[in-house]
């Protein structure tokens, strides 16, 4: 079936998201067993500059129009509706996070077109486009076949390595105009911006990450004295970032931040679907926890059944004794 392979390219204050790069290789992958190019969607206003960093895909179909200036949902449905109706492209590959999630949402009922969500994983077969999909908060894994196009995928952070979705070579661009009177009705207001001077945990290589187990706020002190000895920093899950003892910016999990840190040290975690969705693709998870069976163990590369208030500051004093030993 004719039609070309689309990622929506994801970009934040300026910037093109690192879940793009992801697309763009899991991209490149469809297109290559479809046989047909890779296009990249950018959308934006005064964002051209951007387009030689999509030099994964072969061309970049660029739309710039002041109400794409900030992500806002009406206008950006608007503007990929329009674009796949006029170019019917084999399927739309959209990146699930805060930014993009709504786009899911009302394209597909606009253009009355299938859609897949929470995909993992997607693959051509027998003449029809496969989504490997996570249901119910990652309980359930399923396979969805849809023969019809063009047909819109929602893909969760972490389908590829986004090393493998960089490319060197500039594409071709070619702008696109559309029509956006109608979405004047929604507008971008303000970012609501995190607390002064806290850290940004998706970008962190090492996390600890705190749960029920930590008991109370007092005791956060012995992850944060880990954390600094990791060179890392402080998270949460739901349940602590509910009790106000870490900001809402440090949560982990569907309704806070997705992280892949090279190493996720869960303490007191009972590990919920929820919450994993939010860290299974760190590079190294280890876990502790009293109970040996809390799901966290399902998914963590090394796991202790203990209690924490006796692993954490013997862990603690054991790495600063060792980076004493280097420098001495």
């Amino acid at each position: 079936m004719a039609g070309n392979v689309w990622v929506l390219a994801e970009t934040w204050r300026g910037q093109v998201s690192e879940t793009t790069y992801e697309l763009l290789a899991l991209g490149r992958e469809l297109a290559a067993e479809l046989g047909v190019p890779l296009q990249a969607v950018l959308l934006g206003h005064q964002v051209k500059s951007l387009t030689p960093q999509l030099g994964a895909a072969e061309s970049v179909v660029l739309v710039d129009h002041p109400a794409l200036a900030e992500p806002a949902l009406e206008p950006y449905t608007y503007a990929l509706a329009q674009l796949v109706k006029a170019r019917q492209p084999r399927c739309l590959l959209v990146p699930l996070t805060n930014i993009s999630w709504e786009v899911l949402g009302l394209l597909p009922a606009a253009l009355e077109l299938p859609c897949a969500n929470f995909c993992r994983d997607v693959r051509a077969a027998d003449g029809k486009l496969q989504a490997r999909c996570l249901l119910y908060g990652g309980k359930v894994e399923a396979t969805a076949a849809v023969s019809a196009a063009p047909a819109l995928f929602g893909i969760l952070p972490g389908s590829r390595p986004a090393e493998k979705g960089r490319g060197e070579k500039a594409p071709a661009v070619e702008e696109v105009p559309v029509e956006l009177a109608e979405a004047a009705r929604v507008k971008f207001k303000k970012y609501l911006e995190p607390e002064a001077g806290d850290v940004d945990i998706t970008q962190q290589t090492v996390l600890v990450s705190v749960g029920r187990g930590i008991q109370n706020q007092d005791n956060l002190a012995l992850a944060e004295e880990l954390a600094a000895a990791l060179g890392g920093a402080v998270s949460g899950s739901r349940p602590v970032i509910d009790q106000g003892w870490l900001p809402l910016s440090r949560q982990v999990g569907k309704s806070g931040a997705s992280v892949k840190p090279k190493l996720y040290l869960a303490l007191g975690i009972s590990g919920a679907p929820e919450h994993q969705e939010g860290m299974r693709n760190s590079e190294l998870i280890v876990a502790v926890n009293t109970d040996p069976g809390a799901p966290i163990f399902a998914i963590a590369h090394f796991g202790v059944c203990a209690d924490l208030f006796d692993i954490v500051p013997a862990l603690t004093e054991e790495i600063k004794r060792r980076k004493a030993s280097r420098a001495a």
